[in-house]
């Protein structure tokens, strides 16, 4: 074996960047957050065509010429100065390693001027030597950085193509951008503009300048204080008739960092569940504005990722945040008390679907990568029961675009609805206010009844779904295997309203079976029964309370006369989330008179 020494500044430099510099979106994210935190409101990105040279100036606050040299070493900040700083963390940066490492891997020219001085500084560094001398430069900070990986030609053989690397930039741009709607952003590459926006302050004005106007009209408000806890959210999240095909349009900032935060992702995809269709995902950016002292973000070098005191609680704010957002109910009272625990299921599936996988450690608890998670995530009476009072209330103010949810009570619906009739006896057409509308009749149906029956188990721990006793019922022959699953979990299947005996190893009997489905027949809803029971039991009141539904809802094809009609149409409209079925497919689509009346070239 070879004697140790001690390994040159340089290589210790290198061998460090390749924690914080993984490519030149990298390198963007951090020189935009030094900007950000010297008080910019004016940054612009300038990008080579093949990504490796980089220029980012900002109206900052600039660099004190006497600290210019000790800002690119290792562990220099001016951000905190004791341990206990750590646990106070208001900036993006505070580490001190950025610039080091920048400094390791690429040539970089600074130049940089504070208000207090008439001249600025500017500074040369290559291989970690820093060149100091004066120049002339406005007030604010230029970085330049020429060469990336110009020494680790092994590191910049491993980047993607440009277009890959460009994408990378703009949607870390794009992130700090919709993070600091104050502050103007540019991002210029090969003289084009991917990323502008003004810096009005405004974020809902950010999102459109990104994206385009339109998305305005398909997003929801979030904002959700918790005083006690000092818990606030802000942001934007999209209805469920409006959807993504990836998650990249899911922005996550914690304190206005960006982050990837498996327990908020998790929350995002436990409120939107039973609304989008498999392989769709919201438009979703919030932020989580929370104590300091509660969240840790020295976890990682490059503070992408952060751990919570307390993160039960930080998965039910989200998640109510977004409830909040999408039925637009408000609960006044917010103390410990009203902390709702959602069970979501396995933890072992991460949202983002990350890699990562979930270790149980000896206290009992539930590890996703660095973020723990408490395994104790039952539900009790007290805390179902504040969120059936809440969430049941009928207070929607949805001012979707689709469709207006704004009921206040039954006889109203049954004033502003007029219904036209049926389209191939499967979906019902009818006229409110000033809009044409149509409903399939059965996911409509379904969403009231999957609801309904949510409803009745969550008003009482104990509660079991109505069910009606069969005199006849047919004896059924099974797998043996498939008796026992039955006979396994016969007390949940209780309280799903089935009572199922066995007979013999391969035999069984319906003794009682939901009163919603009383009119199918037993053998048609077994292979489902089987089917969610044999699937993911931590999922299993879900998995039963949709196959119900479906089963019992009024079927497609099912001709209906109009109090038939207006019976499904008001019931359906006083769930919470009458977007989608528990399945995810749209349940609405409207026409305005406006559109009406231009396909046939009128004024309206």
């Amino acid at each position: 074996m070879k004697r140790i020494h001690q390994l040159s500044r340089q290589l210790i430099n290198q061998i460090a960047a390749g924690e914080v510099i993984e490519r030149p979106a990298s390198v963007v994210k951090e020189l935009v957050e030094n900007s950000i935190d010297a008080g910019a409101t004016k940054i612009e990105i300038e990008i080579s065509k093949d990504c490796l040279s980089i220029r980012v100036s900002d109206n900052g606050s600039g660099i004190h010429p006497d600290d210019i040299e000790l800002a690119f070493l290792k562990h220099a900040t001016s951000k905190i100065v004791s341990s206990e700083d750590l646990f106070d963390i208001h900036t993006m940066g505070f580490r001190g390693e950025a610039l080091a490492s920048i400094i390791s891997i690429a040539k970089v020219t600074c130049k940089t001027r504070t208000e207090d001085n008439e001249t600025g500084t500017q500074v040369d560094c290559e291989e970690s030597n820093v060149k100091k001398m004066p120049c002339a430069c406005a007030v604010g900070t230029t970085m330049e950085v020429k060469d990336l990986f110009y020494n680790t030609p092994v590191r910049q053989k491993f980047l993607k193509s440009e277009r890959a690397e460009l994408a990378a930039i703009a949607e870390i741009i794009q992130g700090i951008a919709i993070a600091n709607p104050s502050v103007s952003i540019t991002l210029v590459n090969d003289g084009k503009t991917p990323v502008k926006t003004s810096g009005s302050g405004d974020l809902l004005c950010v999102l459109t300048e990104i994206y385009s106007n339109s998305i305005a009209e398909e997003l929801k408000k979030i904002n959700k204080t918790d005083e006690i806890s000092k818990l606030h959210t802000t942001g934007y999240c999209s209805t469920p008739e409006f959807t993504r095909s990836t998650k990249k349009s899911i922005y996550v900032f914690v304190n206005n960092r960006v982050v990837k935060c498996p327990v908020i992702l998790k929350a995002i995809d436990t409120a939107y569940k039973n609304m989008l269709p498999a392989g769709k995902y919201p438009f979703v950016c919030i932020n989580l504005d929370i104590p300091p002292s509660d969240v840790d973000v020295n976890v990682h070098p490059t503070k992408k990722e952060v751990r919570y005191k307390n993160p039960n609680q930080i998965f039910n704010f989200i998640y109510s945040s977004i409830i909040d957002a999408l039925s637009s109910f408000n609960i006044s009272k917010q103390d410990d008390d009203n902390n709702v625990v959602i069970p979501f299921g396995n933890y072992d599936s991460l949202s983002e679907g990350s890699t990562d996988s979930a270790n149980v450690r000896d206290d009992d608890t539930v590890y996703l990568g660095d973020i723990a998670f408490n395994k104790v995530m039952e539900t009790n009476e007290k805390q179902f029961s504040f969120l059936n009072e809440n969430l049941s209330k009928p207070s929607y103010e949805m001012n979707v675009k689709q469709i207006d949810f704004g009921i206040s009570n039954q006889a109203e619906v049954e004033e502003t609805i007029n219904i036209i009739g049926q389209y191939r006896n499967t979906y019902i057409i009818f006229e409110e206010d000033t809009e044409l509308k149509i409903v399939d009749q059965h996911i409509a149906d379904e969403r009231y009844i999957f609801e309904t029956l949510q409803k009745e188990l969550k008003s009482n721990t104990d509660a079991q779904i109505p069910s009606q006793l069969l005199l006849i019922s047919d004896v059924i022959q099974l797998e043996p295997a498939d008796v026992n699953l039955i006979e396994e979990n016969s007390e949940k299947l209780k309280r799903y309203g089935f009572e199922i005996q066995q007979v013999s190893e391969r035999e069984i009997v319906f003794k009682k079976i939901p009163q919603v489905i009383a009119h199918i027949k037993v053998k048609d809803i077994l292979s489902d029964i089987l089917e969610n029971l044999h699937g993911d039991l931590n999922n299993l009141e879900e998995k039963m309370l949709v196959t119900m539904s479906c089963k019992a809802a009024v079927k497609a094809g099912a001709e209906l006369n109009i109090w038939q009609m207006e019976e499904l149409i008001k019931k359906w409209k006083t769930t919470k989330m009458p977007y989608t079925c528990p399945h995810g497919r749209p349940i609405v689509h409207s026409f305005s008179e406006k559109e009406i009346a231009a396909f046939f070239h009128r004024n309206v």
